[in-house]
Order: structure tokens, then sequence, then C-alpha cells
């Protein structure tokens, strides 16, 4: 670095505060214009000196990536989950949270230098056109697309576009062995946050979310009401590895399990200000009982719902401590496609306790890679390792009693189970080798329904064994990696390739402690009437 521009950064770093608390007192509740660079004499120094570096200093300097660092920076000093969204990323972190996104609606993958379907998205515009699985795309409007490196940013960037514009594929399918051109017309493609929903027996429904975005209410309900349908009176409602999303989604689902003016949450902002935030009359599932399943990943929206259930004395929270976030961000646009998710309030569970585990501003490694420090106290092994304050103890209208300060305590404890881990070098291979067998086998499993696959998979165990020749024989016999969980995972990815997502899940989930152990109280009785 320039050894002016070493002088001069912590200056304009210092500078660059002033102006981040210029931006604070914006960017809050109240309406408010937001100008940059007003009338004030702060808002005039911060113009005048941008204005030094860009047209007198001795370098060519990018004032606005020396700007965007600076409220990275900035925002670190406050909380872990205030953060700076740049404008380049804005819009994908956007459509995630919208549950949508506009293209031609299929899975793919990049597969030995080729664009590959894996999967072709139900009623959207590819499957419309009669794009099939395993299909190549070669060409889009003209621009070739195999044979040379390109990486997922340029996929999307050709392929997503404008709703109702065109565009021309000329696509090769390998089980015709002809190349077929294709024009496709660009429209809302859906990213599901429900992963899977089936009933587990006659009466035990699941329901997966991976996510609390837009569409998840929409997509739950549909869930619930045809479990509903199906006999359902308990639900496993899986919330692992979920870390959260739209308050108001969550309270949304909350509202289907809460009887009416049941508190489910409540915010506090700096000035003291409360929202309460109570159950209508309208839920379809308030005589049911819930089984709320989280982990250390679990996090914001999710451990509001298990909060408001455990709270409510209405469900039980199966699993191991939950990840302890309990404050609310508000997004807000600066102006040029970039924003900020600034947090504007602390939310509280109905007995009041906030789950906020304790942070600093001196760097959010720990913060957020707090798993390895559990693992090395033994919680995610024994529920008496879990380190509780008294002073900040609550308790359920029931009697039942819950704690503070750094996540949801579920009601019944579940060790994590350490057969399951697998390095990830298995796992690509795995995926690999599932998606190249699919694809020289496709017109075996056309015909295929989920329960002949779940029957007759691999009774023999030849794809298993095919599986272990393609690995190199030396990590085979360092690791030691043949057992069930491998055959498993490699049924259930062969489930997802072959149907979906859901097929997917009813198979991991055959072997699942937390799942496990929900039967096992299910057929208990529990819980036990009151």
């Amino acid at each position: 670095m320039n050894n002016k521009i070493k002088i001069y950064l912590p200056l304009i770093i210092a500078i660059a505060i002033a102006f981040g608390i210029f931006l604070g007192a914006s960017l809050n509740y109240q309406k408010k214009t937001l100008t940059f660079f007003g009338g004030s004499p702060q808002e005039k120094k911060i113009k005048r000196l941008i204005d030094y570096i860009q047209y007198e200093y001795v370098d060519e300097v990018d004032t606005d990536s020396l700007l965007d660092g600076t409220i990275k920076n900035m925002l670190s000093k406050l909380d872990p989950h205030s953060v700076y969204i740049p404008a380049q990323e804005h819009e994908n972190i956007a459509e995630t949270m919208n549950g949508k996104f506009v293209g031609i609606g299929v899975q793919f993958t990049i597969h030995k230098d080729s664009l590959t379907v894996i999967k072709v998205l139900d009623n959207g515009p590819s499957q419309k056109a009669g794009l099939k699985a395993g299909d190549r795309i070669l060409i889009a409007n003209n621009d070739t697309l195999y044979g040379k490196e390109i990486n997922n940013d340029y996929i999307f960037k050709t392929l997503k576009g404008e709703p109702n514009t065109e565009v021309d594929l000329l696509v090769y399918r390998k089980s015709e062995n002809r190349n077929i051109p294709f024009t496709i017309t660009r429209g809302d493609v859906p990213i599901q946050s429900v992963d899977a929903y089936y009933m587990i027996n006659k009466d035990l429904g699941y329901i997966k979310i991976n996510k609390f975005a837009a569409t998840t209410y929409d997509e739950f309900k549909i869930a619930l009401d045809s479990l509903i349908d199906k006999g359902m009176t308990k639900l496993v409602l899986d919330l692992r590895q979920n870390p959260g999303g739209y308050l108001q989604v969550a309270t949304q689902i909350i509202d289907e399990f809460l009887e009416d003016d049941k508190l489910i949450v409540f915010t506090k902002n700096k000035r003291d200000k409360i929202d309460n935030t109570f159950a209508t009359s309208k839920g379809d599932f308030e005589d049911g009982h819930v089984f709320v399943l989280i982990n250390g990943a679990s996090a914001s929206a999710s451990e509001i719902v298990a909060g408001a259930l455990q709270d409510n004395d209405k469900g039980t929270i199966v699993g191991r401590r939950s990840f302890g976030k309990g404050l609310v961000q508000q997004e807000m646009d600066l102006g040029d496609g970039s924003a900020v998710r600034l947090t504007v309030s602390r939310y509280y569970t109905p007995t009041g306790r906030s789950i906020q585990k304790p942070y600093d501003n001196k760097g959010n490694n720990r913060y957020f890679n707090e798993f390895e420090e559990r693992f090395e106290h033994g919680e995610l092994m024994s529920a008496d390792s879990i380190k509780v304050n008294d002073t900040l103890k609550f308790t359920t209208p029931k009697g039942k009693i819950v704690y503070g300060g750094g996540g949801i305590i579920p009601d019944i404890f579940v060790a994590i189970d350490t057969t399951r881990f697998f390095s990830n070098f298995y796992f690509r291979k795995m995926n690999n080798f599932v998606f190249d067998y699919s694809d020289i086998h496709r017109k075996e499993f056309e015909n295929w329904n989920f329960d002949k696959f779940n029957a007759d998979f691999d009774k023999d165990d030849v794809i298993y064994n095919s599986y272990l020749k393609s690995l190199p024989e030396k990590l085979i016999k360092v690791h030691g990696i043949e057992d069930q969980n491998l055959k498993m995972y490699l049924k259930a990815l062969f489930a997802q390739q072959i149907f979906d997502a859901n097929a997917y899940y009813r198979i991991i989930n055959n072997n699942d402690k937390m799942i496990d152990k929900v039967i096992e109280l299910d057929k208990e009785g529990y819980p036990i009437a009151q």
C-alpha cells in the first residue's frame, strides 16, 4: 500500500465513523428524508473530504470501495448482526428472501465442463418448453456454455432476466444423442423454503422449513392443511439449520398453533417502545401438539417459534440448545443499490426472556463459530453440560422453568449423532457418482414410484459397491467408511435425484435420533394431559 494512503487511512476512517453516526440516526423507524450530504456542518465536512480525496489526492483512489470498506468496519463495531450489503450482492439476497426469481426454472450442475440440468421444476418455463433432466445446455443466446471455465454467477446472469423475455437454447439430449433447439420464455421461479412434508405414521406429521422468507407461510399452510387432511394430530416441525428470516412470517406460522390473544413475541427498541404480537383466532392446529426440532444452527425467527410455543406450554422443544440470536434487524436502502441491515430492537419471548447470547465488538469469529466450544464443553453430548444463568430464570403458565441469556434450551435433550459426520470429500464424490449413475440409468428409474424405490433400491448392494470402487482404496482403509449411514446417504441422494427433496428427507429421517425420540414420546402418549 502506498505510504501516503497508510498515513491518511486512519483519518478517513475516523471521519467516516462520524458519517456513520449520522447514517445510524437517519435510518430508524421515523419517516425522514435520507440525505447523505445535506446542509449540516458534519455532512458538508464529509462531502468535502471525499471531494479532496477524489480530485486532489496524489493517487487514484476508488472512493466507492473506500466508503464500502469503512461502512463494513463501522457496522462491525456495533453488533454481529448489523451488516452492510453491497449492491452487487443485494439482488441475490433479496431474491432468496422474496422466495422467487425470474429465470427458466431448472436446477443445474457444471458436470465435466458442461452445464447439465439436474431437475426441471414443476410448472416452470423449462418444463412447459419440454426440457428434461440430463439435458446439456450447450448455447444460450449464442453464448457457448460448454468446454470452458464457467461459474454459477455467469450462468445465472445468462439464464436469468426480465419477466416474459425469451432465451434461445441449444440442448444436447444424451438419451436421444441429438441437439435440440428451445426458445424459453422466462418467468417466476420459486425458491422453496419448505423442504419436505409427509406423514411419519397415521397421526404424526413432519414439516421441514429451511428459512422464513416472504413465501414461507403460504408454503407452510399448504403443507399443514395437506397433513391435517391426512389425519395429523401431532406435528414434528423441523427447524434445524434454519437461520431465521422475517419476523412477521414466523409469527404467522406460530398463529396456526396458539389460541386467540396468546402473546407470541414482543420487541423493545432503544426508546423502550414495546410492540406486542398476539395470536388471532384463525389457527388451524390449535388443538394439535407440536414437537419443534432445534440445534445450534437454529437462530432468530426459528428461536421465536420455539420460544413462543415453549413459553405458552404449547409445544415440546426437542434437540439441543439453539444459536442465541435475540436481535431484530431492519433493512434500509442506501440509495445506490446497497443496503444495511441495522439492529433496531431486541425481541423477547412471552415469559419476558431475551435469548441473545453475549457478544462484543472484538470480532465475530468466535460468536458465529461457537459450535466447537459447545462441543468441547460437552453440551452437545449431555444436557447437564449446558450452562444456565439462574438470574435469568422464567416460569411458564403451567410452571415449567425456562432460561434466557443464550438460546432456547430444549425440553427434551437429544445428543448429537457423531456417526453421521462424513468428510466433504465423500459427499462430493457421492454426488458426482449419483448423477453419473442416474444419467446412465435414467430410463430404468422413470417408472419407479417412491414406495417401490424405498422398498427395492439396491437390495444387493451393487450400486453401493460400485460407489466404493470409485473411491481411492487407501482412503477407504484409513477412514473405514463401509457402514449403514453411508448406504443411507447414498439412497437418499438417489431419491433426491429421481424424485425430489421430499423423498430425500423421507429416507434420511429414517435414522434420525431426534425424530426417533419424538416417535418414542408419541408412542408413550406424550405430552401427558394436565
